[in-house]
């Protein structure tokens, strides 16, 4: 069982459900934000930004499976961007959770880089005009925010697992 789970890095199938679960989550966030019409603040463009890091190295890891540099650089990147956005949602449940909302301090505009300002080129998907202490949406009684603290606390989990049950069969061998 243990060796069937190790070799699922090296195949595609776990990479494209990967991918697919990343454009579905950006699916979902681009129908909350032009369907529903609420607007996301920069720390939910800080979360959607970590969602599409996963994407990109779930693509490379679903176009070079085999290639142990890259499919290590994919599972990497997957894991740092997993982790970055769970800090970023857990200080969102913050800023949303505070005692006197009067004192919440969002930034104003999301802080891309200056040679890449994805607000600017993007803004339909990096625009940032809502407010980080806004509450608009609730499933099960928790926040969008709540939710994506679940749901990174998944990605980093299973890539963890991923590559400890890799690490484990590669020694009994």
């Amino acid at each position: 069982m243990l060796k069937h789970l190790a070799k699922l890095p090296t195949q595609r199938l776990p990479w494209l459900l990967l991918l697919l679960s990343v454009l579905a989550l950006l699916s979902f966030a681009l129908y909350v934000q032009h369907g529903l019409g609420i607007e996301p603040c920069v720390k939910c463009i800080y979360q959607r930004t970590a969602i599409i890091a996963i994407g990109l190295a779930a693509l490379v890891g679903l176009l070079r499976p085999q290639q142990l540099l890259l499919r290590s650089l994919a599972w990497l990147a997957w894991l740092v961007a997993a982790v970055w956005g769970y800090v970023i949602a857990a200080e969102h449940v913050q800023l949303q959770q505070a005692e006197n909302s009067f004192f919440i301090v969002c930034e104003a505009f999301p802080n891309f880089p200056s040679w890449l300002p994805l607000h600017e080129l993007l803004p339909n998907l990096f625009g940032a005009p809502g407010l980080c202490g806004d509450i608009d949406w609730q499933f099960a009684g928790l926040s969008m925010p709540m939710w994506m603290q679940i749901i990174f606390a998944g990605y980093a989990i299973v890539a963890v697992a991923v590559m400890l049950i890799r690490l484990l069969v590669q020694r009994a061998l």
